[in-house]
């Protein structure tokens, strides 16, 4: 692994007016860059299952991004906004706290939180009365209560707004709720969508099942760091954030057989290859928790070398049935970088990056330094980009 990865290198030139600040009236009229083998097509989504193999498996996120943002007015006039992180109690796991009754805590970012000095903050949706209180300032903790038998999920989904991306730099609309949404999206927890599933409607799904592409649903919950900028000159000195998924003995059993798989956004990629690393781990620690660091694939590890993904994959079922699980939690903050051997997917579809962003990053691992005359190309021909804009499929 190299020592330096100038992260001016992965950077570009965005216009602003190639942000896409809406998504398009009909989802799968996105336009569909084809990126295969060097070569470059151009396409519509609608038409997908034109470019995959026929019993080849995409693998989704069905995460679901939560109305993270809750706006809270002191009796001053002042606007405090408490923005949803991760939970830390009654369960750091985000299924567990969305179901909660009565009270929770999480972490949380602020905003003007310098007019926010003591005590609680309100708000209410009709009768029903949510109440902030700081516990711990210096790590960013905040104690919600209500007094009714709603869950945490169904009190925010009242009370909160859609978490936008801060680039596009607009109010939230009322069509946001639906829109940044993915329309297979099930389990609650993201701040963020797998924007990469926008673009799927039953009409792509109706295609893909004519030409008997199968589909799987794993979990990543998308944090806000998915938003960080890479700040530091050496990318390797980049700390990664960490996010939840959860994958199921069913998924492991899909995957072991299939010969070609895609995944769907880089969210499904990084959970594909946290589940190889994590086979990888099983082989000789057989207890190891499900718990991937962002330098785990850069150590001298001889045992990935010659370890497949079905074989790692296999390592991860055997523990899930000598435990007797059919679901498994834990934790990846992997850093997937220029340099780094893919292991899980054959293919990778995703929309167009920030500029010298992670994601950037884990684009040109997937298919090295194509990556500036795909984006040259997509800039070149009126492609919309970030989380409202076009497609593109990558086939290294």
């Amino acid at each position: 692994m190299e020592k330096m990865i100038d992260i001016n290198e992965y950077k570009y030139e965005l216009p602003p007016e190639r942000i896409a600040l809406f998504p398009l009236p009909q989802r799968d009229h996105s336009k569909l860059l084809v990126y295969k083998q060097g070569v470059i097509t151009h396409s519509q989504f609608t038409d997908l299952d034109q470019f995959l193999p026929a019993d080849s498996m995409l693998v989704f996120n069905n995460t679901k991004v939560i109305p993270a943002r809750l706006l809270f007015k002191k009796e001053t006039g002042a606007e405090i906004e408490v923005f949803l992180l991760n939970p830390v109690f009654p369960s750091p796991l985000v299924s567990m706290a969305m179901e909660a009754h009565g009270s929770c805590e999480w972490h949380v970012a602020i905003g003007n939180a310098k007019r926010w000095n003591e005590g609680a903050l309100t708000k209410r949706a009709g009768n029903r009365q949510l109440a902030a209180t700081f516990i711990d300032r210096e790590k960013s903790i905040v104690h919600f209560e209500w007094s009714d038998q709603l869950t945490f999920a169904e009190v925010i989904s009242q009370m909160g707004a859609t978490p936008l991306p801060p680039y596009l730099k607009r109010e939230v609309e009322a069509s946001d709720k639906e829109r940044y949404q993915t329309i297979y999206s099930k389990k609650e927890g993201a701040v963020a969508a797998p924007t990469a599933g926008l673009h799927f409607t039953e009409r792509v799904f109706e295609k893909l099942r004519q030409r008997k592409i199968t589909n799987d649903f794993l979990t990543l919950h998308v944090s806000a760091g998915t938003f960080q900028p890479v700040k530091a000159e050496n990318a390797l000195d980049h700390t990664m954030h960490a996010e939840q998924m959860v994958v199921s003995k069913k998924n492991l059993e899909n995957l072991i057989d299939k010969k070609y798989i895609i995944a769907v956004g880089t969210t499904s990629l990084r959970t594909l290859e946290s589940l190889y690393w994590y086979g990888v781990k099983l082989s000789t620690e057989p207890d190891a928790i499900f718990q991937i660091a962002q330098d785990e694939p850069y150590q001298d590890n001889k045992r990935a070398k010659n370890m497949g993904r079905q074989e790692a994959f296999e390592n991860v079922l055997k523990k899930m049935m000598r435990d007797g699980e059919t679901q498994l939690a834990g934790e990846t903050s992997i850093y997937i970088v220029p340099g780094y051997q893919i292991k899980t997917a054959n293919a990778l579809i995703t929309n167009f990056h920030q500029p010298g962003s992670t994601l950037m990053l884990l684009v040109s691992a997937f298919v090295g330094n194509d990556w500036k005359k795909i984006y040259q190309q997509a800039l070149e021909t009126d492609y919309r980009f970030l989380s409202y804009g076009d497609s593109s499929l990558l086939i290294p």
